[in-house]
């Protein structure tokens, strides 16, 4: 006989200044099969627990509603309160009161009425729960960090500080990302690479690091605790083993007239090369496209300088299959292709830039030494002109958001070229302002208010060549006139967007992207740096623009999940999974085709003799999320979702 306890939560004023609590509690005391019905200001606090408690021991109790707000905020609490007083915590349901019935009606009667059914429903549903017990998996205790830029190798160095294996992949031929092109960081105008080539080689020389440059991921299997991962290791041509970085195939390589990656197109390099001089590792790669040998058989000057031996053309891509436990994704991101700005003048001058390619000459590793000079002509600008918002916040262009980074570094490009051209005059133009940040605001206000640029608002409508001088059109909105300025050369602050490959990648992993293709978290508030796929995680600026400390505090946030999954040999996981009754089951794979976790295998059925009777669905309790997605597709009903029976919600139906 069920001997169901009702709790009604007030939530403050949430509920009780819209919901008449007295009479939803009389009329749950009616209810057949309610043992006990009470109302309660703060159920979710520690009184309001031990009440509840306390109802279930006194009255026996063979489950629990609580009606209050969403079960996303409190059903753990309650559960947990459930199992303390030694009723299972799946026979607890929680009917939401707060954001369906109060915080939607104005009117208390009706907002009433509506808790009173929708509080029945529940009761009803939870005479046909079941006593669930947590699914156990075991824990592979070894990371894989997608990703070598600062969020990578932070959530890489953090969890093999703690002891952890990890296996760091990084798709170019060094650690590094974006950080590593940069000349300088705000707010504090401290040297990215002092503070990023030290962390690197952390990276690289810990023994709890297995690092795996020049690798992509090839495919990506099995459920959290029990990832299975293929990694391809792109072949460099080159023994890293033998190698010791000395540079003479760099140096004697013949082929020398190749576009810089890594300087933004600004300068060349040779077909066998490293990317930057503090690169990790220090070991060179074959550019296999441009490489004269791999284009027609002749050449190998690189393989006659080399006295180690370590130039191998025969050499091929391999693979690794590993076991992991948790897997990081911290993929990066890229910058709009500006050539879509057509009234910038991208592309077509050689003077209008980016601001990562101005970035380049200001880095004295760059290829003017740090010197801000002209691709056109190698000539200091003597007046410069930064666009903001060139690509961010236009619908028009696709990009609807803010990439949040592009005012603060175009402030510290104001001031890295008012320190390097003495007498130079920079123009700023910008829709707003928005440095929120710890010293943000301060570093912004600098720029303008010390005189390193004048910040016009408004938008710029086009940008042309005139008598060797780039002529720009804007307006200043403040003062309502238009503006035209002659420059030598001009900065675009183009969006961040993700990577190009984002939208396939998220395929292989098994996560999810939002509509520009940056990586969804699980939930934006309560879980920032999960996934819907449990043991994935995300940091820095593959799920969204992110600035420097953003990323690394991103990526520790990471690396503290990773490290609290590891803490157990076992995992506990909720039991609210799929079942198919193998008996009815027919075989159609519809299920198989509609699961979006790739939860569902083939599985023989077999004879005592060993015959193959037939093959049927079986849903691997460690993948399944519970989303029910099989439920709707199955054709022959055999699967049911445990928590949420054909029978249990036809009981909430019928309750209402």
């Amino acid at each position: 006989m069920a001997k169901i306890g009702v709790f009604i939560c007030h939530c403050g004023e949430n509920i009780g200044a819209k919901i008449d609590c007295t009479r939803l509690t009389s009329a749950m005391n009616d209810h057949p099969g309610v043992s006990v019905s009470v109302e309660y200001k703060y159920f979710c606090s520690d009184p309001g627990q031990e009440n509840v408690k306390k109802a279930i021991r006194e009255h026996n109790l063979t489950g629990v509603v609580v009606a209050a707000c969403s079960p996303r905020m409190h059903e753990a609490t309650f559960r947990k309160a459930c199992a303390e007083a030694g009723l299972n915590p799946y026979l607890c349901e929680i009917a939401n009161i707060r954001e369906q019935c109060s915080w939607v009606h104005t009117d208390q009667d009706m907002a009433t009425e509506k808790a009173i059914e929708i509080t029945r429903s529940l009761i009803e549903k939870v005479k046909l729960n079941n006593e669930l017990q947590p699914i156990e998996v075991p824990v592979t205790k070894r990371a894989l960090v997608i990703g070598g830029g600062i969020a990578g190798i932070q959530a890489a160095l953090d969890i093999a500080n703690a002891g952890q294996e990890v296996v760091l992949v990084e798709r170019e031929p060094s650690l590094g990302g974006h950080m590593a092109q940069l000349s300088e960081t705000f707010p504090t105008l401290d040297c990215s690479q002092c503070i990023m080539t030290p962390r690197m080689v952390e990276a690289a020389q810990h023994p709890k690091i297995r690092l795996l440059t020049y690798s992509e991921i090839e495919q990506v299997e099995g459920f959290i605790g029990n990832f299975k991962v293929r990694i391809r290791q792109k072949s460099r041509y080159v023994d890293m083993k033998a190698c010791t970085g000395c540079g003479d195939c760099i140096q004697k390589c013949p082929q020398k007239k190749i576009s810089d990656e890594f300087d933004c197109a600004l300068g060349k390099r040779p077909a066998i090369y490293t990317p930057f001089a503090q690169a990790v590792p220090n070991i060179p790669v074959i550019d296999k496209e441009h490489c004269t040998f791999f284009k027609n058989g002749k050449c190998k000057v690189c393989q006659k300088v080399c006295e180690t031996n370590a130039i191998n053309f025969e050499m091929q891509d391999e693979f690794l299959d590993l076991e992991i436990g948790a897997i990081v994704v911290a993929t990066g991101f890229q910058i709009q292709n500006t050539a879509m700005y057509g009234e910038y003048g991208y592309g077509k001058y050689a003077d209008v830039i980016t601001g990562l390619q101005f970035e380049r000459l200001a880095s004295a590793s760059g290829p003017t030494a740090g010197k801000i000079l002209r691709p056109s002509d190698g000539k200091e600008p003597q007046t410069i002109v930064f666009i903001q918002c060139a690509g961010s916040r236009d619908p028009s262009k696709g990009v609807k958001y803010c990439s949040k980074i592009c005012c603060m570094y175009t402030a510290k490009h104001a001031m890295l070229y008012a320190h390097k051209v003495h007498g130079g005059k920079a123009h700023v133009f910008y829709m707003d302002i928005r440095a929120a940040g710890k010293g943000y605001d301060e570093f912004t206000r600098r720029a303008i208010e010390e005189d390193e640029a004048a910040y016009l608002r408004g938008r710029v409508s086009k940008v042309w060549q005139e008598n060797g001088k780039l002529m720009v059109r804007g307006v200043d909105t403040l003062l309502g006139k238009p503006v035209e300025i002659a420059a030598d050369m001009v900065v675009l602050a183009t969006a961040i967007t993700p990577q190009p490959d984002a939208r396939e990648f998220a395929k292989v992993v098994g996560i999810g992207c939002d509509e520009y293709g940056f990586y969804n978290e699980a939930h934006l508030k309560l879980r920032p740096v999960e996934t819907a796929t449990a043991g994935i995680f995300l940091a820095g600026a593959c799920q969204s623009p992110k600035d420097i400390p953003d990323s690394v505090s991103q990526a520790s946030a990471c690396a503290s999940k990773v490290i609290g999954l590891f803490s157990r040999d076992q995992l506990e996981r909720e039991p609210v999974i799929a079942i198919n009754n193998e008996s009815t089951c027919s075989g159609c794979w519809g299920c198989a085709l509609a699961c979006p976790y790739n939860a569902i295998e083939k599985k023989d059925i077999l004879s005592r003799s060993g015959e193959l009777i037939k093959q049927v669905a079986f849903i691997n309790p460690g993948l399944c999320q519970g989303c029910g997605t099989c439920v709707t597709f199955c054709r022959s009903n055999s699967i049911d979702l445990a928590g949420f029976t054909e029978k249990q919600i036809f009981a909430e139906v019928m309750g209402l």
